[in-house]
């Protein structure tokens, strides 16, 4: 209860359950599982386990998560930021809000933002000038009218400069892999696409110009073994992103998107997974190849540094003769060493949704204070 006696109430943000789900949705909904499960339990402040918390949702949501303590309700006609900047603001007034995929309300009086990175801001060569338009607009307000947080030491960093914010002022929630562990691998996945256990590399993400596909694709080209393929996983999003395709290149296999089973079984049995990436607020995939024990060769990009630490092998994003070499070491090397699969171990459990989602309930207990789950 508040000094006045009336019950807080929290709502959560639930526009990202109506859209396609990428790692800010799934960053989104693991953080609404941790923090139903953390308010059912004795581990929050009593004030926040007492209140009124509601996951806002649009219409069109087409995702349902199962939730103990948080209710769900859908909220209005309207759709896309048009139900954020109007329907959600309206039925959100009067009690904090919390919106955990990039956007929101922009003059709510009392909004968290997490806001994962600062892509439109230092790359606007990857984006389409109207979402860029858009973003660029929807941060800047934000960050006059809201708290804004963000997944890592790196974002912040950035974020506080483009901001011109404080970064002692940005709490960190960041990222984890945790979700993927439970998922079973589908081994046919293998037959399917026609390549061997540990002799073939793997790519999976969007084949957007952040991702750097392309470089993947001329260390193939390099590495000149089409007995070891890259296999190239994830959908093309090009409506918003500038197109980094590489359709018809020697060596290459084009999955396009497969399910988290599939995903799992080609992690299990990859040689290694490339992650090739320019910029990233966090970089979640390499996480996720590390649940299954698979090498990760990673480009020095800041964040992905930050979240790899020891755990991979790394090169210049754009040097694709050095990703070759750590391919063919690779190949030298064989299957991951004992020692590697510690190193994987340390960094998969230095992050988990329980720690974020603690560290987000902490920073709404004390919000003058710096959380970070990091």
């Amino acid at each position: 209860m508040n000094a006045c006696g009336s019950q807080l109430k929290i709502f959560i943000n639930g526009r990202f359950l109506s859209q396609k789900l990428t790692g800010v949705q799934r960053y989104a909904a693991e953080m609404v599982k941790a923090v139903d499960a953390l308010l059912a339990s004795e581990q929050t402040s009593a004030s926040l386990r007492n209140a009124d918390w509601q996951l806002l949702t649009p219409a069109d949501a087409t995702e349902h998560l199962d939730l103990d303590r948080i209710k769900i309700r859908a909220v209005g006609r309207l759709h896309g930021h048009a139900w954020d900047q109007i329907e959600l603001a309206r039925a959100a007034a009067g009690g904090r809000l919390i919106s955990l995929s990039n956007s929101g309300p922009v003059f709510h009086r009392d909004h968290i933002v997490v806001i994962h990175d600062a892509q439109v801001f230092r790359r606007p060569d990857f984006f389409d000038w109207r979402y860029l338009a858009v973003h660029r607009t929807m941060g800047r307000l934000l960050s006059r009218h809201a708290a804004i947080a963000t997944v890592s030491a790196f974002s912040r960093r950035e974020l506080a400069d483009v901001l011109n914010l404080s970064a002692s002022s940005i709490p960190v929630f960041p990222n984890s892999a945790e979700h993927f562990a439970a998922t079973k691998p589908d081994p046919g996945i293998l037959a399917r696409l026609g390549v061997r256990p540990q002799r073939f590399f793997l790519f999976v993400g969007s084949r957007t110009k952040n991702k750097n596909l392309s470089v993947a694709i001329r260390a193939v080209q390099l590495l000149d073994r089409p007995d070891v393929p890259l296999v190239v996983v994830g959908g093309d999003n090009s409506k918003v992103f500038q197109d980094n395709s590489g359709e018809g290149s020697a060596g290459l296999v084009l999955a396009g998107r497969l399910t988290d089973g599939e995903i799992a079984a080609l992690y299990a049995q990859a040689s290694a997974f490339v992650f090739p990436s320019l910029y990233e607020g966090f970089g979640v995939p390499p996480l996720e190849a590390m649940i299954f024990g698979c090498p990760v060769i990673a480009s020095t990009a800041d964040a992905v540094v930050e979240t790899c630490g020891e755990a991979a092998a790394y090169f210049r994003a754009n040097d694709a003769e050095a990703l070759k070499q750590l391919m063919l070491e690779r190949l030298a090397i064989g299957t991951i060493s004992d020692q590697e699969r510690r190193r994987q171990q340390d960094r998969l459990a230095f992050y988990s949704w329980k720690k974020s989602a603690k560290a987000l309930l902490d920073h709404l207990a004390t919000p003058a204070s710096v959380a970070s789950a990091a």
